[in-house]
C-alpha cells in the first residue's frame, strides 16, 4: 500500500526588540494554511485541553486539515517582544493561551485517526529555511546564521485509552538542519485511534506529573506582559520550546520568521 501524506504549513515569527508592555503577534494572514490534504470528509474536532482531553478548548484559529487521518489543530508559535543580548542567547516560546480558559499551557498539536484499520501513522516536522527578516539589506545579515529552534519535553495525553499511546522522540528536537524533516511521533498498527495531543512541555496544573516549564513573562519593569488578543491575559513563556542563537550572530531590532511543516504520514 502507498504511503499517504498529510502536508500542514505553519508560519512563525520572531520579534527581537526591546521589551515593552505589549507583545507583538503574529498576524492570520501570517498563517499558511495551505496543506495539502490527501483524504475528504468527515470535519475537524474541536482542540481540548491538552492537560485536560475531555474539555473542549478555544486556542484561537489555528491550521488543520480534513478527512479521517487529521490535524485538528497546529499552534501558531509566536516568541513576542524581547530583548536582544550579547551572551545566552536562547529566546522562549510564548505557551498557548486559550479563549474563556483553562489558564496557559505547553504549545500543541492534536491528531485524530478515525479510520477504521488502524494502521498507524508517522509525525514529523520540518523548518522549510532559517529564520530571516525583510528589511536588512546586507545579505550576510538577513539570516540568523546558525540559529537552532528545538523542542523538547514531549508527551501525549487523550481521553482514550492510554495504552494505545503513541511512541514520541525521546530526544530533544533541534532543528539544525533546515529542509531536513525530523521524527516527532509515530504510532504502530492499533496505536494512535482517536484523538491525541501531542504537547511540548506542561503547566504546573497538569495531572499526569509532567514538570512544569512555563514562566509567566514580565516586562522591564516587572510588569505583567498582556495579550490583548485572549482578554488581557498574562503571557507566559515556554521552556520546552526555544531558539537559541549564536553568540557573536547580529540581531537587528526587526521581524524575523521561519515556516514550519508538519507531516502526518499513514502507514502501510
Amino acid at each position: 500500500m502507498k504511503e499517504k501524506f498529510l502536508i500542514l504549513t505553519v508560519s512563525m515569527l520572531f520579534l527581537t526588540i526591546t521589551a515593552t508592555e505589549a507583545v507583538a503577534f503574529a498576524d492570520q494572514s501570517n498563517v499558511t494554511g495551505r496543506g495539502t490534504v490527501v483524504y475528504t470528509g468527515e470535519h475537524p474536532t474541536d482542540p481540548v485541553d491538552p492537560e485536560n482531553p475531555v474539555k473542549p478548548v478555544d486556542p484561537g484559529p489555528g491550521p488543520s486539515t480534513g478527512g479521517q487521518l487529521r490535524f485538528d489543530f497546529a499552534p501558531t508559535l509566536n516568541f513576542g517582544r524581547t530583548k536582544i543580548t550579547e551572551k545566552d542567547r536562547n529566546f522562549y516560546v510564548n505557551a498557548q493561551l486559550f479563549h474563556n480558559g483553562p489558564n496557559a499551557r505547553g504549545n500543541f498539536l492534536q491528531i485524530t485517526d478515525s479510520r477504521a484499520e488502524s494502521s498507524g501513522w508517522t509525525l514529523q516536522v520540518r523548518q522549510e529555511h532559517q529564520f530571516k527578516n525583510d528589511v536588512i539589506q546586507d545579505d550576510k545579515e538577513k539570516e540568523l546564521r546558525g540559529a537552532v529552534l528545538s523542542f523538547d519535553k514531549a508527551w501525549a495525553n487523550s481521553a482514550y485509552t492510554q495504552e494505545k499511546t503513541p511512541q514520541l522522540s525521546k530526544d530533544i528536537i533541534q532543528l539544525n538542519a533546515p529542509g531536513t524533516t525530523f521524527p516527532v511521533a509515530s504510532a504502530d498498527q492499533g496505536q494512535g485511534r482517536g484523538s491525541w495531543i501531542i504537547s511540548f512541555g506542561a503547566s504546573d496544573e497538569n495531572p499526569a506529573e509532567q514538570e512544569n516549564t512555563l514562566f509567566p513573562k514580565v516586562d522591564e519593569k516587572n510588569q505583567p506582559i498582556v495579550d490583548e488578543n485572549f482578554e488581557n491575559q498574562q503571557v507566559h513563556g515556554n521552556k520546552a520550546i526555544f531558539l537559541s542563537v549564536p553568540d557573536g550572530i547580529k540581531i537587528h531590532p526587526v521581524q524575523y520568521q521561519t515556516e514550519l511543516t508538519w507531516i502526518l504520514a499513514e502507514l502501510p
